[in-house]
């Protein structure tokens, strides 16, 4: 395994030796346990002297603490850092003026307070960001806020501490792709997604948020958030949210221009499901749905699942399309369920096509 590490060290070093001070392009580094910290440090040191402009960084190992000269580049336009253990990388101040597509996945950041935006502030053509599981050393952290005038592509995901974030906020008006998975937060003080086309939301309750759920009373409240993507027209609700519009939300809004949703079930998420149908009583929330999604159909109580459905089809009115992937193991529960729904005679739509179709498909 040493000779391993030792051929794989002397044949980077040599690659780059070979090339002088000539620009590098791209450069892509892929490396696990056993490769010296250092060597890597050094390696991506040269290639941003050397001018940069698509850096991909991907490592499984202990120790690595890049360079903070990753964030202050003039040629970088892409990059990427994605590390299967966390990494820590000190940044004071981010400069990229030439970024387009900033992608980083557990990383934390160190030196900066409000490190979302900071990162996203020194980005001034960035387009696309992806910030996946990336921590603070500060406790702003639990105070998120993305700001940023250019990006139209965003994924944020903060899912790997079991606590609510003390506030969220966006100013995005430029995005029009939206993944946000995270705990429900304190408060919403801006949500500002001016031109969302397409979002996948995944919001979940804390264990603590669990022990004092009440159909009585809210546990927290998404309300402010839902208002700020009711512009949305394709809509992605996991089994998770599901239950936070139960426990977590005072009022739905009406989301004018939904024409596409796909909501994902899961076995433990339909015991709300008698308190959430009474929130969506108002067709007017949905009424332009023309095409509905339900997946891992099957997995709960298939009586509880169908009741829903039934009521969907009930209060949409443009409804063109029902799609239904059924996790099950006979093709003729598809059967059985189709014509079940086929025959529903109070539809809203009478044209609709039904489609239900064997398989378990999750997202």
């Amino acid at each position: 395994m040493a000779e391993i590490l030792r051929v794989f060290t002397d044949f980077v070093d040599r690659v780059l030796e070979l090339q002088g001070n000539s620009t590098v392009n791209e450069f892509s580094l892929k490396c696990g346990h056993g490769v010296d910290p250092v060597c890597v440090t050094n390696w991506v040191l040269n290639v941003l002297e050397r001018g940069v402009s698509d850096l991909d960084l991907h490592f499984n190992l202990v120790g690595v603490c890049l360079p903070s000269k990753v964030f202050m580049s003039k040629s970088l336009v892409r990059l990427r850092i994605e590390s299967e253990n966390v990494i820590r990388i000190d940044v004071e101040d981010v400069f990229l003026p030439k970024l387009k597509t900033l992608y980083i996945n557990r990383v934390m950041l160190g030196n900066c307070g409000g490190c979302f935006e900071t990162v996203a502030s020194g980005c001034h053509v960035l387009e696309e960001l992806v910030l996946i599981n990336v921590t603070n050393v500060y406790s702003d952290f639990w105070n998120r806020s993305v700001s940023s005038k250019t990006v139209k592509r965003l994924i944020l995901s903060c899912i790997d501490y079991d606590k609510n974030p003390d506030s969220v906020s966006f100013d995005t008006p430029n995005v029009v792709y939206l993944e946000y998975s995270d705990y429900v937060a304190g408060k919403y003080p801006k949500v500002n997604f001016r031109s969302l086309a397409e979002a996948s939301i995944d919001l979940a309750m804390t264990s603590e948020q669990y022990a004092h759920a009440s159909y009585e009373h809210l546990v927290g409240n998404v309300t402010d958030f839902l208002m700020g993507i009711r512009n949305v027209q394709t809509l992605y609700i996991s089994a998770n949210t599901l239950e936070v519009l139960t426990f977590c939300c005072g009022h739905i809004p009406v989301f004018h221009n939904m024409i596409r949703l796909t909501i994902q079930t899961r076995k433990s998420k339909w015991e709300s499901l008698p308190a959430l149908l009474k929130k969506w009583t108002q067709p007017h929330i949905y009424n332009q749905v023309k095409v509905l999604k339900i997946l891992r159909f099957g997995e709960a109580a298939v009586e509880k699942e169908t009741e829903l459905i039934k009521h969907f089809l009930e209060t949409m009115p443009r409804l063109e399309q029902l799609v239904i992937y059924y996790d099950t193991l006979f093709d003729d529960d598809c059967t059985e369920l189709s014509s079940e729904l086929k025959r529903f005679p109070t539809k809203a739509s009478p044209s609709c096509e039904i489609q239900v179709i064997f398989g378990n498909l999750s997202s």
